[in-house]
Formats: C-alpha cells, sequence, structure tokens
C-alpha cells in the first residue's frame, strides 16, 4: 500500500460514486422527468458505451506518453464528474444524452491512462495486489453509489441529487494529483507522437493473452441479465414486488463477493509467479461456466440463485484483477498504454456484443439456450488461456 497505490484506488472509489448516482437516477429522469419513451434512454445509453469503447481506444494511444498518461488521468476524471452533473440542468433528452455520451467518452479516455499509471507506481512484483486493490475500490464505489444515491433522492429532488454528484470527481482528481506527486515519478521531458499502435501489443505471449481476453468479455454479459433471469423465476412465486426485491439482494451478492475477491484475487496473481495471472483469469472463467450452469437451469430456489450470482462475482473478481496485471507485466513499457486500450476496447466492444446476442437467444429461444452460448464462450476462454500458458518469455 504505496501512496501511488492508495490514491489511484481512493481516486476509482471515488469516481465511482459520483458517477453511479446519475447512472442509477439517468432511467426515472428521462422517462419521468424529461417525459421521454424508454426508446431514447435505450439510445442514449447505446451511444455513450459506443463513445466509452472508442476512448478507450484513443486513450490507450495518448497513454503511451507518459506526460499525457498523467494528464488523461486527471483530467479523464474531472470531465466525467462535470458532464454528468450537468445532467440535473438539462431540459430536454437531446442535452441529456450529449452530455451522458461526453461523460462516457471522457470516462473511456482516462481508464488507460489510469491503469497504465498504476503500473507506472508500483513494482512488477506486486501488480497482481495493486489492481486488485484498485478494482475493490471500484467495486466499492459502485456499491456506494447506487445506495448514496437511494437515500438522497428521498431528501432531494432527482435533479438536485444529479447536481450534487459532481462532489466527489474533483476529489478523484485530487486523489491522482496526489498519487502522482508521492510516488516521485520521473520528470517528462517531451512528448511522443501519437500512434495507434495494435499490433506491437499483439505480439509474443500477450497477443496470446488478448485472444483469451477476447474470448472471455465476449461471453461476460452484464449483470442486469442476471438480474432478469433471478426475477423471471422467482416472480411466480414470490409476485413480482417481492420477486424484484429478491433479485436485487442477490445482486448486492454479486458485488461483494467481486470486492472481495478482487483483492484476494491479486495477491494470488502475485504468489503464483509469470503464470499467475493467467491462472487467475483462468479460475474466473471456470467459476462463471458454473454460474451460467446454474443460470439456466435453476428453477425458483433462492439459494441456488444466490450460488450462481456469487460464482458469477468471483468470477468477474478474478478475471478484472488479473487481466489488468497480465496486461502491465506482458506489455512492452513504450506500449503499455496502447496494451491497456486495447484491453479497454475489448471489454466495451465484447461486453455489447454478449449482450446483444444473449438478449435476443433469451428472447426469441429460451434463457437456458442464451446461458448455454455464454458458458460455450467461456469454453474457449479456457482454452484459449491454456494455449497462452504455453512456454514463452514475457515482454519487457
Amino acid at each position: 500500500m504505496t501512496p501511488g497505490v492508495g490514491g489511484i484506488g481512493s481516486a476509482s472509489f471515488l469516481a465511482d460514486v459520483g458517477h453511479e448516482i446519475p447512472t442509477s437516477l439517468l432511467a426515472s429522469f428521462v422517462t419521468s422527468t424529461l417525459g421521454a419513451p424508454a426508446a431514447a434512454l435505450g439510445l442514449i445509453e447505446g451511444i455513450s458505451d459506443g463513445l466509452a469503447g472508442a476512448g478507450r481506444f484513443v486513450g490507450g494511444a495518448l497513454s503511451d506518453d507518459p506526460g499525457r498518461r498523467r494528464t488523461l488521468a486527471v483530467g479523464g476524471y474531472s470531465a466525467t464528474a462535470i458532464l454528468s452533473a450537468l445532467i440535473g440542468v438539462t431540459g430536454s433528452v437531446v442535452q441529456a444524452g450529449v452530455l451522458r455520451g461526453g461523460a462516457w467518452a471522457a470516462r473511456g479516455l482516462r481508464v488507460p491512462a489510469r491503469n497504465a499509471l498504476l503500473a507506472d507506481v508500483v513494482p512488477a512484483g506486486a501488480y497482481g495486489r495493486a489492481y486488485g486493490f484498485e478494482r475493490t475500490m471500484d467495486n466499492l464505489g459502485a456499491i456506494v453509489g447506487p445506495l448514496l444515491a437511494l437515500g438522497l433522492v428521498s431528501l432531494l429532488s432527482i435533479r438536485t441529487v444529479i447536481l450534487l454528484s459532481v462532489i466527489p470527481g474533483p476529489l478523484a482528481a485530487l486523489a491522482i494529483v496526489y498519487a502522482i506527486r508521492q510516488a516521485q515519478l520521473p520528470k517528462v521531458t517531451e512528448r511522443r507522437k501519437l500512434r495507434f499502435q495494435v499490433r506491437p501489443v499483439l505480439r509474443g505471449q500477450l497477443g496470446r493473452l488478448m485472444a483469451g481476453f477476447t474470448a472471455f468479455e465476449l461471453g461476460n454479459v452484464a449483470a442486469t441479465l442476471l438480474i432478469l433471469r433471478a426475477t423471471e423465476v422467482l416472480t411466480p412465486g414470490h409476485g413480482s414486488h417481492a420477486a424484484t426485491q429478491i433479485a436485487i439482494a442477490l445482486y448486492v451478492i454479486y458485488n461483494v463477493a467481486a470486492t472481495v475477491t478482487s483483492f484476494l484475487a491479486g495477491g494470488l496473481s502475485d504468489n503464483l509467479g509469470r503464470r499467475g495471472p493467467l491462472l487467475v483469469t483462468a479460475a474466473g472463467v471456470a467459476a462463471f461456466v458454473l454460474a451460467y450452469f446454474l443460470f439456466g437451469v435453476s428453477g425458483p430456489t433462492v439459494v441456488v440463485l444466490g450460488a450462481a450470482f456469487a460464482l458469477a462475482g468471483i468470477g468477474i473478481g478474478c478475471a478484472e484483477t488479473a487481466e489488468h496485471a497480465a496486461v502491465a507485466a506482458f506489455a512492452p513499457v513504450e506500449v503499455r498504454g496502447s496494451a491497456f486500450g486495447l484491453l479497454a476496447t475489448v471489454q466495451a466492444v465484447g461486453n455489447v456484443a454478449a449482450v446483444a446476442v444473449a438478449g435476443l437467444l433469451y428472447t426469441v429461444a429460451t434463457p437456458t439456450v442464451a446461458f448455454c452460448y455464454l458458458a460455450a464462450w467461456m469454453v474457449v476462454a479456457l482454452v484459449a488461456l491454456g494455449w497462452a500458458c504455453r512456454p514463452l518469455r514475457p515482454i519487457r
């Protein structure tokens, strides 16, 4: 726990608290306050996710330059908070969509910069613990943010609560500045040219890893589909309202499992040596295979559904932590930003594809078919990660 790691972890926590507040309230704000249809909300979120993915790719190239990565990290946190909070003063759905898209683009730009910066402030032997801590703090923010929104909206208007969500953003930027200064990183004297470097990232063992990560992300569906599945199977026996409450409680189990697992997975990754990130990622993928099997065959049994949510939380805690640790360990220093940008882009695009295809199968076929499809991608990911474990010197 160095000042650099503590500062970056604190920034992740504060930023997640900040942007989860407007995210939690956006549906109600767009449909009730602005009077727009649900389709408008879907369009806003789809465009925003696309901009976030593009931002991550561009941010990776920019982050290859140490000076730019520091600027992007500080500016990205500030811009995301300000643009998200300004949604509270909008009078039309177009204005809200533009601000949401801008906030998510800024968020995408900052992700590779933050991840590369974290690799700058810790030794190679501690990558797993550092990224595990950062993921733990991020997940904690994702829990606290919606709870804070729920509490504030009972006292204040939705517009006011969204405006107040700006407060954690500047604090997150200050935490990044603190991390940079306390880590005493070398001063940057010259700028590197902006280059989109994909081929250098895909050479050697890192390329094999990216193949495995891509297969995993194509099967890594959003938790909303898991909540939907739990709600549907519980409704006949418990009623719609109670089923919704139980499903939300199960989602809390998912978040708690992910939070606890993230840090433990980071330490395990470091202790297992050079192949640690690969083995921990594989463990997370295996947890998802079991979780999807339970989601596919489970009836209205709360205990079984709880086990499925817990396994999915363990899976995401292992996989996300180990993915970042692996990129930090195997990416050449001069293209580390591009490597994190490519990983973030794969995560964004893969998640959208997983939701789109699995959601379609869930609707036109059966939920069991949808979860079998997702589990199949996880099996492909296990095979690809096994291939990546073949002896090959890491790129330094």
